[in-house]
């Protein structure tokens, strides 16, 4: 399976990896999160298949995620309401996401996309 990997084109975060997949030469299926936004479905699949905490999921830095409060409501809500809030736009997921056979990795972490060579 060739590897997904989820980005926004103006988030310095995306920038740094994608300049490691390019000069590394790791061939990987580029998708904008703000025009392709991954289905509540996606989203589910990923989340059981990672084992992190849903809230690994979102973007906790963002401003949308500050502007809903989320700190305050994310604790109470169950996985599945919150797989549907992410489903409702990109802003709200921490990026960039990659998806391998080697797992789902959120942010760029190098040691994680070492893994992709």
């Amino acid at each position: 399976m060739k590897p997904l990997f989820i980005y926004y084109p103006k988030c310095s975060t995306c920038k740094r990896a994608i300049k490691f997949l390019e000069d590394n030469n790791i061939d990987v299926e580029y998708r904008d999160i703000m025009t392709q936004n991954p289905t509540k479905a996606e989203l589910k699949k990923w989340f059981v298949e990672s084992g992190y905490p849903i809230k690994r999921f979102f973007n906790t830095s963002g401003i949308v995620y500050r502007e809903m409060n989320l700190k305050d409501k994310l604790p109470t809500m169950s996985d599945e309401e919150a797989l549907d809030l992410l489903a409702t736009t990109g802003r709200l997921i921490r990026r960039p996401v990659m998806i391998s056979d080697h797992g789902v990795f959120l942010g760029f972490h190098e040691e994680m996309y070492e893994l992709l060579k």
